[in-house]
Formats: structure tokens, sequence, C-alpha cells
């Protein structure tokens, strides 16, 4: 049996980024940069008005002067302008050589035949510089950087239409056990629905993988060599169910049959010790427990790391949120335990009854928090870190965002 850290250790140091293809970038949203992308120009590629107004000279503050021309976006800059002059100019166009400030049109007194400047004027306000904000042959895109629609504004600022990412990762999941159906069939009175399999299915999908589901397997070794060997060609095959010490319990051995090296078989956390990752040739293996709660929170911790080291991302470990406890909660010492509840931006309130076969929890969890062995007790306001699990973490609570 292996330690949490350990595990995660052996996961860390047992994965390779896949192969690379290049896609257009409309279809590269969640996908992980494989190479530094430069600019091939400066952004702005010139100097232009960050406002709609008034192209001037620094010794005409405070006097009438002349509107010479006017200037959009799109339009060519004006050669020059001279001492009692000015040129109108729009927000983004390019501004006039000898400008040295631009004065917002709001500012000025307009009259028949010209402007007056306001006297207060100061050096090159209002322009956007050339190369202020990207500038030529500076990397803006990293590799092993995840794409997101903001990401996809900085490619098209420099005219790339395709781009090098990482190969999504391949899973293919199934779950093992003669009572399991899939959720679209019937059952009868001594049977379950298995919903493990849409569970990590959906997981997976959210994390960015193809992902493809075999029906369950029986719990005979032949039947899970079969399922075994029609997922030879996946990146990671994920099973459910059949990792214990049960009369049939032959997840592990049907694999080992086949070739797979292991690298742990039991971890030291509660809920989900039976919990084994090893290697089928080029392929990565997890068997998850099949208990859909202790599944749940070891997919969590084990499965989801995996999932995006194999994607390329370098930002492949856990990340924690600080926050304080709820209210007082009670732990039985001596495993270290894994503890679901809800987060609402200030605390954390472990969910009341989480046993390793509930489903009802799962639903509720935004986050884990991880205790050691030793601890039997936490105290409302201890300052504990939380791992979040949901993606997309809205509050149901309208609150005050400004700092004040």
């Amino acid at each position: 049996m292996v330690s949490i850290n350990r595990a995660l250790e052996i996961i860390y140091n047992n994965i390779d980024k896949k192969s690379r293809e290049i896609i257009p970038i409309e279809e590269a949203i969640g996908r992980v940069v494989s190479q530094d992308y430069k600019a091939s120009f400066d952004l702005p590629r010139f100097d232009n008005s960050a406002m709609d107004g008034y192209a001037v000279k620094m010794a005409d503050a405070g006097l009438k002067v002349k509107i010479k021309e006017i200037t959009y976006a799109g339009d060519e800059a004006q050669e020059a302008f001279n001492q009692g002059e000015v040129v109108k100019i729009m927000t983004g166009a390019p501004t006039p050589n000898g400008c040295e400030t631009i004065v917002p049109i709001e500012d000025v007194v307009v009259e028949d035949d010209g402007i007056i400047l306001p006297s207060n004027l100061k050096m090159n306000m209002m322009i956007r510089w050339k190369g202020e904000d990207i500038k030529s042959k500076e990397v803006f895109l990293y590799a092993q950087t995840k794409v997101t629609a903001y990401t996809l504004a900085l490619l098209a600022s420099q005219g790339i239409s395709h781009i090098e990412v990482y190969r999504k990762p391949k899973v293919v999941i199934f779950s093992t056990g003669e009572e399991l159906k899939a959720h679209y069939e019937k059952i009868e009175p001594h049977q379950l629905y298995n919903s493990n399999a849409p569970m990590f299915y959906a997981r997976a999908k959210e994390l960015g993988c193809d992902v493809s589901y075999i029906s369950s397997s029986g719990d005979t070794l032949d039947s899970l060599t079969e399922s075994i060997k029609d997922a030879y060609d996946a990146d990671l095959i994920l099973t459910s169910g059949g990792v214990s010490v049960g009369d049939k319990d032959f997840t592990i051995k049907a694999f080992q049959n086949l070739g797979m090296e292991i690298l742990f078989s039991k971890v030291d956390i509660k809920p989900g010790k039976p919990t084994t990752f090893g290697k089928l040739s080029n392929c990565l293996v997890i068997n998850l427990p099949g208990n859909p709660l202790a599944g749940m929170v070891n997919f969590e911790m084990f499965v989801k790391p995996t999932i995006l080291k194999l994607s390329g991302t370098k930002n492949f470990y856990h990340p924690l949120i600080t926050t304080k406890m709820a209210n007082d909660y009670k732990i039985r010492a001596g495993k270290n335990s894994v503890i679901l509840g809800t987060w609402n931006g200030v605390d954390f309130t472990p969910i009341s009854n989480q046993k390793p076969g509930m489903v009802s929890p799962l639903g509720f969890a935004d986050g884990m928090i991880v205790t050691t062995k030793e601890i039997s007790f936490l105290e409302k306001n201890r300052e504990v870190l939380m791992i979040p699990i949901k993606i997309d973490l809205q509050s149901d609570r309208e609150a005050d965002f400004f700092i004040r």
C-alpha cells in the first residue's frame, strides 16, 4: 500500500505527452498548445488614438487652432501638421507625425472658425503606442498552455488560423459486475443500474478526452480479458469494480494475465483503498473501486491529474483553495480521509452523510478536503485546504464584489 502523495508521484513519473496535430484555432478550445508562438508583428501595429479627439501640439495649449484634417480608423496616418493646427482623429486611427498628445472631443470648445484647446495639456495622453501590447518576435503563447476563448483573440490578432496542439487523450471505460445494467436497460429487483461508467465518461469528457464506453464486463476472467482487449488502443483504460478481495474480483488478475505492470495496487486513503495504477504496453490502467462515492473521490484524486498530464498541460497538480470550516466536524482517526463538502466561497461545509456506496452526495460536492491519520476533529472556523471539484463555481447568492 502506498501513500496518497506517493501514488501521485508514481502517476506523474509514468506519463508522457502524446502526439501532436494541427487544427483550426476555432476548434482548439480546451486543447493544449504544443509549442511556443511568437508574434510576427507589433500590436498595435502603429501608434493610434485611444479616443475620439484631436491630435495636437503642446505649444498650442489654451489657444484657438484650426482643424487641418480628419483621420478615421483604417485611414493612413497624416504626414504632418503645423503649430496652430490640429488633426481630428477617431478611436483607432493612426496618429499623425508630430502628434504630441490627444485631447478628447469633450474637452475642447468648438467655434465656427476652429476649436479652443484646454490649457492643462499633458504630453502623450490618449495614445496607444506601437508594440505596447505585444512586441514583434515576443512569445505571446507558451507551450503547454490551455487554449481558451481569450487565447483565440491573441492568435487571431496575429493572423494565425491553425495551431499545433497535443492530441486529446483517448480514454476507454468499462465496469465489472454481473449485477450491473446500463441506465437504459430494464433491471430485475436483484440488479443495479451502473452509475459509475456514465459518471466517469462525462467527467473525462469535461476534462477534454476522447472517451469510449464498453458495456459492463461479467465477473469472469474470460469476459474481463475480452473487454481489456477491446480497449488496447487507449491512452488510459479506466475500470470500476472488481478490485477488492471478493470471490469474483478478477479485474487485476485479468490485466496481469495480459502483461500489465502494476505500479501500485492499494492506496492509504479513505474511501477507496483498493485503487490500482499500472501500465499495459503503451496504455495506462487505473482500476477504481466499484462503490460510487469511493470511485468519484479517487477519480478526482488520481484520474484527473492523469488525464491532465496526458493532455500535455503543465498544470496537472491539484489546485488548492484556502477556506475555513463552516461548523465542527468529527472524523474517525487512523486513516487519511477525504471529506466531500459544499463551498460558498467563504467556508466549507462537509456533507453530513457520505458513505463509500452512496450516490446522492456526488452532485452536491463542490470540493474535498484531506485529513491525516491523526486528525479526529475539525473545529468551526479552522483554516483548511480544499481541492475544488466543480469546474464552474458560481454562487447562489448575490454579493458585493467591490474592494473599497
